[in-house]
């Protein structure tokens, strides 16, 4: 019976060498599937010498033909899904983890995620785990993500574990994209609103302030501060000014993000700002709402993949995006780790709704913690729905009352020294 060398990976994805006796190549694959390995390459073991090494042969091309590529930017979320959700499907068609990764590497664009992936691919190939070649690139594969490839390799169902980390990227990339568009309609309108307002500013009353001297109009107040905000803007309000009005009015925006992205740098500012937007109105419900649905959500993935609740809990907090839900789940774990209960903390914490808090606590008492966690989270995200359909029926009313007080003043600003000069005219012909 011919003997065939063979290389092949095992459950956990290390590669494995050897030789097996068998009639065909055919016969070698189905024998070397029912030992729970996964072969890359099967081949005859010529009598009186070795196999010929095919593979390391196209390895080495392989790694010739690469070239470098730039790589500019993050990976977008939706790449990390798509590529997420094709790596499952192919586990589940059950094919090597390593002609998984290769064959997902070959088909990506020059980039971060190429360059990612290349790497992944030797690692694996060297002997490293998934997860552990994930875990080195953290900007790419979170520690969330690497934690539940994890709990999917030690429990043998990784191509179920990723395909729950698929849906899980899908569901936060649908709220995420759900609440920028809601956001996309005001800022436009701000924005224009801003510019031409800026452009009148600059452009108009310059023109009917000349008007207004020619005819030696004495100007009320509310004229006399519109005109002074002219020359403001257009950089003429006294000698002393350097830098026109216009030029911090298009830099501001700028400067604000700027200065917030320093606080936020901070652990107080951090802690302060995110306590601030909890507690606007409208704004900080919504807030709250989409931070208890992206929280449970996570945890309740990380629960039913099998990784560890206090682990799960410190993965949760630091992902959760607000420190006062940090500082809540905080508390839950020091809880937890002293044999007490989940909901306890989280109710004298007051950050979350009080059927969330009950529905964790039946889920504790019977066990489906992580069932409780993702009907909490799919409820949150309609909720999520109504609240941003709330935030626009109020912006809108609120920004044209806005727009048409800032319009309605510079007209009337405009129109009293009008009178007056209709007034003086008319007073004239009459004489």
């Amino acid at each position: 019976m011919p003997t065939y060398a063979y290389e092949a990976m095992n459950a956990s994805g290390k590669p494995q060498k050897g030789t097996i006796d068998a009639s065909s190549s055919d016969d070698a694959i189905q024998k070397l599937r029912e030992q729970q390995l996964y072969p890359t390459d099967v081949r005859e073991q010529k009598s009186g010498g070795a196999p010929k090494p095919k593979v390391a042969a196209a390895a080495g091309a392989k790694k010739k033909k690469k070239g470098f590529n730039i790589a500019i930017g993050g990976i977008p979320l939706k790449r990390m899904t798509l590529f997420t959700r094709q790596l499952s499907t192919l586990q589940d068609a059950g094919l090597p983890l390593l002609r998984s990764l290769q064959i997902l590497e070959s088909q990506q664009k020059p980039g971060k995620l190429k360059n990612i992936l290349e790497q992944v691919c030797e690692d694996v190939s060297g002997g490293n785990t998934l997860s552990d070649a994930f875990a080195r690139h953290p900007k790419a594969f979170d520690r969330l993500y690497t934690k539940m490839v994890k709990a999917g390799e030690i429990g043998g169902v990784l191509d179920v574990i990723l395909q729950r980390l698929a849906d899980f990227m899908e569901k936060g990339q649908r709220l995420r994209r759900r609440i920028k568009g809601a956001l996309i309609y005001p800022t436009v309108v701000i924005f224009i609103a801003v510019a031409i307002v800026t452009g009148i500013m600059y452009f108009v009353i310059p023109k009917f302030q000349e008007i207004f001297n020619d005819f030696n109009v004495k100007l009320p107040a509310l004229t006399l501060w519109l005109v002074s905000a002219s020359k403001w803007i257009a950089g003429s309000a006294s000698p002393d000014q350097k830098v026109p009005g216009v030029i911090w009015i298009i830099a501001s925006p700028f400067v604000i993000f700027f200065f917030f992205k320093v606080i936020r740098k901070t652990h107080y500012g951090r802690a302060a700002t995110d306590w601030i937007v909890l507690k606007i109105p409208v704004i900080g419900n919504l807030v709250q709402k989409t931070t208890v649905a992206r929280f449970t959500r996570t945890l309740g993935t990380l629960v039913a993949a099998g990784v560890p609740i206090l682990e799960a809990i410190t993965i949760t907090k630091e992902t959760s995006g607000n420190w006062v839900f940090e500082r809540a789940l905080g508390s839950v774990h020091d809880s937890i780790k002293e044999g007490e209960t989940f909901a306890g903390p989280l109710r004298k914490a007051k950050v979350c709704d009080a059927i969330v808090v009950n529905m964790i606590d039946v889920g504790e008492e019977t066990g489906d913690l992580d069932v409780m966690l993702m009907k909490i989270a799919d409820n949150y995200d309609e909720e999520v729905d109504v609240a941003v359909a709330s935030l626009l029926s109020l912006l809108e009313p609120f920004m044209v009352v806005i727009l048409g007080g800032i319009v309605g003043t510079i007209v009337l600003a405009l129109f009293l020294p009008l009178v007056s000069m209709i007034e003086s005219v008319s007073g004239q012909k009459g004489k």
